[in-house]
């Protein structure tokens, strides 16, 4: 789910290749950096056992007032190991500032909210919605998600009276200053973004291929062979496997992607199509007509790919970018402006059947070029865009960052960004709504279970609740487990410490820092039990420092855990429990049906265009709305998949065949809009080329409807629909009847209706690489 507990709070989010020179590297070091890749976790644990015994020092020995070394020791744990935000450095410290005031404010409000048993439940339940669902429109705040959990939990699960905030409000302010000059003087963490490379090497590569394609259609230059091409799509196909093993190697919480980093994520999807456009398209020297304009429309694609590649490696100004894809336009409406002259038909009455289908095959054959550059030069487009908005998303202010303002060529301001980012997820199906409340009422029924059994620690039934809470009931039960299991470990390891030990507290703040740095790093090198080990042995060293009491502070530590723990477990089985797995198929239904309603639309919009019949008919911005709000949750449905523990029984790259399918489907809707929105066509009777666009239209969205149906119904997954060459043959005739001259000679309408017809194949085509993965997951399903 949303939430993180101490067993994932210190896993990497990055990638680092494991250096190693012989004899050079200790074998501890090696097998770190093997389970800790770049060291993250390691830093963070690091800071933490450096900082956190040193504030809870300076409240217990030197300040001498105990609510303030408690909260100055939680507030060093929250602040520096529940939380790690991306970028630069003073973007870090903005946000972990802005971090502390909220917080604060927490820490308040929760004070005055604990005296009362209802009003606290009914507080956290109420705090924990709203922290676990601000996610969906600021990943800043999402990814401080645990952190301002925790600023909530311990006041008000400590009922103290309102007099009682000035001291907690100063341990935890020791804390949140000294985290801010930890992460700027110690160890700072380098930006590293390992996908993000991934991408810009598949934009190369691709740039590439399509360099070396137009060359070896146009026979430019003796260096241009067949071995040429046959070595640039190999070298484009590692770069799409590297790509592949990133993605899945990156750890993708469902929380905490900043816009940029979402960003690269879409474009992963978008350049996995674009490599299948540029597969489909298969260049053959000494074409027709239409080569070369669609070469010129290649060449200008390349140098988009090219420009974006480079602005994500080194963001900065995006002009170029911009200057590359004015471009690739001027080539497009070139390339438009060529085919139209050069289709010529030859009418109705002039020809026999015989005749009228081999000038069928020839108009199709003549076109296939132009629609294949066509299409590439939209999905670069896209690329583009996307690599845009996240150089745009870098340079905002941290203000707008943290308030989930999305870039200033976007409409509307912060308010009407975080309604729009809001309103796709309160949907009944999204994870993101269903985590939400599942946090919200298991954090809020696990304070309601603590101040009525009264138990001596109650901050450790909630925050047991919060560690082990999942987004399945059963891996919310193996968590359940596995944190028993640890903290019964911690407990016995801290026994006999504390035994040994006795009374001798000067030892025990020896062993409070390699204690905290253990609980830091267990985690993410070892496991969610050792984490939970680890950090009942810090508990225990902690509150004997406090309050000498021995191995029985552990005892109720395991009490108090198994109370939240069984809380977690009930929630988990009332609330969702099939998880994102089970929501999964749900959201790629919902996706497929929206998106093939979009293309559907924008065909609708086009024919009216075209035929005259609504020349002013609006663009269908609701349906492009939906179909990005459903691609949305399909994303973030995605990413609590992945996150979810255990083996997953669909084969990911199946499962990303889906996903990836989809962002083709609704950029084909995107590029059939953008063909019929440049300009006015002329207008007439087109009555014929409508119908026929019309009926392929229904069959494509009646396919896509019973596909979707299949994914979570008891239906079979239906046959791909074949080629129909009687259907083809119609909408030739149709342009051949109503968008010819008397001379045979096409309109730029007959090029937007055969091109808008080859946007509904390449729907059609997209149907073969669906159906198997599709038969695998149902099968799987039942």
């Amino acid at each position: 789910m949303t939430t993180v507990g101490v067993a994932e709070i210190t896993e990497a989010g990055g990638g680092g290749a494991v250096h190693q020179r012989h004899g050079s590297a200790p074998r501890a070091m090696a097998w770190l950096r093997t389970h800790d890749p770049g060291l993250a976790a390691l830093r963070r644990a690091g800071r933490t056992a450096l900082i956190m015994p040193a504030m809870f020092a300076l409240g217990d020995k030197v300040i001498g007032n105990p609510t303030v070394a408690t909260f100055a020791a939680f507030g060093s744990f929250a602040m520096l190991l529940l939380v790690d935000f991306p970028g630069p450095i003073r973007d870090r410290l903005r946000a972990q500032t802005a971090l502390a005031v909220v917080s604060g404010l927490l820490v308040c409000v929760a004070t005055l909210a604990s005296q009362t048993t209802w009003l606290a439940a009914a507080a956290m339940a109420l705090v924990a919605f709203a922290v676990l669902f601000a996610g969906v429109v600021s990943s800043a705040l999402a990814g401080a998600t645990t952190t301002l959990l925790l600023s909530f939990i311990l006041p008000v699960s400590l009922p103290g009276p309102a007099s009682s905030i000035p001291d907690r409000l100063a341990g935890w302010g020791l804390a949140s200053a000294a985290s801010i000059v930890a992460i700027a003087v110690l160890w700072p963490a380098p930006v590293r973004n390992p996908l993000r490379a991934a991408a810009i090497s598949a934009c190369r590569v691709l740039a590439a291929r399509l360099r070396v394609e137009v060359g070896y259609v146009l026979g430019r230059g003796s260096g241009w062979s067949e071995a040429d091409h046959d070595a640039a799509i190999e070298h484009a196909d590692t770069a799409f496997r590297l790509l592949d093993a990133v993605f899945f190697a990156t750890p993708y919480r469902p929380s905490g992607l900043s816009t940029s980093a979402r960003a690269v994520v879409r474009l992963v999807d978008e350049l996995k199509w674009l490599n299948a456009v540029v597969a489909q398209a298969a260049p053959r020297p000494g074409g027709h007509a239409a080569g070369t304009p669609a070469c010129a429309v290649k060449s200008a694609a390349a140098h988009v790919l090219e420009r974006s590649a480079d602005l994500l490696d080194k963001p900065g100004g995006r002009d170029e970018l911009h200057a590359a894809l004015a471009d690739l336009r001027g080539a497009l409406i070139e390339l438009e402006q060529t085919t139209t002259r050069a289709l010529v038909i030859s009418p109705a009455s002039s020809v026999d059947a015989a005749g009228r289908e081999a000038g069928m095959s020839q108009v199709i054959s003549a076109m296939d070029p132009s629609f294949r550059a066509q299409e590439l030069s939209f999905v670069v487009s896209a690329i583009a865009d996307t690599v845009d908005l996240a150089a745009a998303a870098e340079q905002r202010g941290w203000l707008d960052q943290l308030l989930g303002r999305l870039p200033t060529r976007t409409s509307g301001g912060t308010l009407s960004a975080a309604r729009r980012g809001a309103a796709a997820h309160v949907e009944p199906h999204s994870v993101w709504l269903h985590n939400s409340l599942r946090g919200a009422a298991g954090l809020g029924l696990a304070v309601l279970v603590a101040d009525l059994t009264g138990v001596q620690h109650a901050f450790w039934v909630v925050f047991g609740t919060l560690a082990v809470l999942r987004s399945s009931a059963l891996n919310t039960g193996q968590n359940v487990l596995r944190g028993l299991l640890g903290t019964v470990a911690g407990f016995v390891v801290g026994a006999v410490l504390v035994t040994l030990v006795g009374t001798d507290t000067m030892l025990l703040w020896l062993l409070l820092p390699p204690a905290v740095l253990l609980a830091g790093l267990a985690p993410a090198a070892v496991s969610f039990a050792a984490g939970q080990a680890a950090f009942t042995l810090t508990l225990l060293i902690l509150f004997n420092i406090l309050a000498p009491a021995g191995w029985s502070v552990g005892l109720v530590r395991i009490e108090d855990v198994a109370l939240g723990s069984g809380v977690s477990l009930l929630v988990g089985l009332l609330f969702w429990p099939r998880g994102a797995g089970a929501a999964l198929g749900r959201a790629l239904a919902e996706a497929y049906v929206d998106s093939a309603e979009y293309l559907a639309r924008a065909v609708e919009f086009g024919v009216d265009r075209c035929d005259g019949g609504v020349p002013n008919r609006p663009p269908p911005t609701d349906a492009a709305i939906r179909a990005a709000a459903s691609s949305r949750r399909l994303d973030d449905t995605f990413r609590s998949y992945l996150a979810e523990r255990g083996a997953k029984r669909a084969r990911l790259a199946d499962v990303t065949a889906l996903i990836t399918g989809e962002a083709g489907l609704r950029l084909a809707g995107d590029a059939v809009l953008d063909l019929w929105q440049r300009d006015d066509p002329a207008g007439g009777d087109r009555a014929a080329a409508r119908r026929e666009l019309l009926e392929s239209t229904a069959l494509m969205t009646g396919w896509y409807g019973g596909f979707a149906t299949s994914l979570t119904g008891p239906g079979q997954v239906p046959e791909p629909l074949m080629r129909d060459r009687l259907a083809d043959e119609r909408l030739v005739d149709a342009v051949r009847g109503d968008l010819l001259s008397a001379e045979g000679q096409a309109t730029a309408t007959a090029v937007r209706v055969i091109w808008t017809g080859d946007h509904l194949d390449a729907a059609r085509r997209l149907q073969r690489s669906l159906a198997g993965p599709a038969r695998v997951a149902v099968g799987l399903r039942g």
